[in-house]
């Protein structure tokens, strides 16, 4: 997308936050965000036909976020379409722009955070799972390994999941057989099929799942228990995942308030260990 377009969508998704939608209805919002600045123009059938889904639920779709109506929700989308929210020009250069998005991300997710219970329920159920399986694939692998190597300094068995084939559902099996009850999974843009399949087995196979990903209709919200959102930037070649990882951290620090006493004594015995064997020079 064009610094215009990410602007539009950016605007479009705010409609959607907070509300409590149903997998089609995300899936409908989805759509809407990823074709902002056309959706707008569209009648209810032409998005549901985009959406994959009934006239019907584009419908009820509009009254769940308040609307009486799909006509009523296209006049607010077209005026977010028709706002100019470009900043001033002030001389910036495109990185310079990228960077300034990405500290509009971190404001956005900090007012988010205003309400902690999303997180606080998130670091509950994975808090208290061992082994803690960790999903990331493709783009999300090394948010995973990062959350990982933290995580592994607290909490005794931290599986990260970032390899494909048939053997990631082994591992999986080999996790619910150990006793994990809940897993992470770190599900970024484009949203590789088979990390949302490996989702879908999860639920199958009982674990609670929790979502950090980069909204709210995600398609791996579809899919979570607990869905912790946080936007990644689009403005350069490869997407910014500096929201996401503070994210991940967020979620690590409730994580180990949970479990207080475990948290200090790994710490300790870690700290003990690594000077020891004198692994770090200072």
């Amino acid at each position: 997308m064009n610094e215009g377009a990410v602007r539009t969508a950016e605007r479009v998704l705010d409609l959607f936050q907070g509300a409590r939608l149903t997998p089609t209805q995300r899936r409908i919002a989805h759509s809407l965000v990823q074709h902002a600045s056309s959706a707008a123009f569209l009648s209810a059938a032409e998005v549901a036909e985009l959406a994959g889904v009934s006239q019907p639920s584009v419908t009820r779709f509009a009254m769940a976020l308040g609307y009486p109506g799909y006509p009523a929700l296209r006049r607010r989308l077209r005026a977010l379409v028709d706002v100019d929210a470009a900043p001033a020009d002030n001389g910036d250069n495109a990185t310079q722009r990228a960077l300034r998005g990405e500290t509009r991300h971190l404001e956005q997710m900090a007012d988010q955070l205003g309400n902690l219970d999303a997180v606080h329920r998130a670091a509950g159920l994975l808090a208290a799972s061992r082994p803690l399986p960790v999903l990331g694939m493709r783009a999300a692998g090394p948010l995973a390994a990062y959350f990982g190597y933290f995580a592994a300094k607290v909490f005794p068995d931290v599986r990260v999941l970032d390899g494909g084939g048939t053997m990631l559902l082994d591992r999986l099996d080999q996790a619910r057989a150990a006793g994990a009850t809940a897993m992470l999974a770190i599900v970024l843009p484009r949203y590789p099929r088979e990390t949302l399949e490996l989702i879908r087995e999860a639920r199958r196979a009982g674990f609670a799942v929790v979502a950090l990903t980069d909204s709210a209709v995600s398609p791996a919200a579809e899919y979570a228990d607990v869905v912790l959102p946080a936007p990644v930037g689009t403005q350069l070649v490869f997407d910014l995942h500096t929201g996401p990882m503070a994210m991940a951290m967020v979620l690590l620090q409730a994580m180990c308030d949970a479990a207080p006493e475990q948290t200090q004594g790994r710490l300790e015995e870690f700290e003990a260990t690594a000077s020891r064997r004198h692994i770090f020079e200072a």
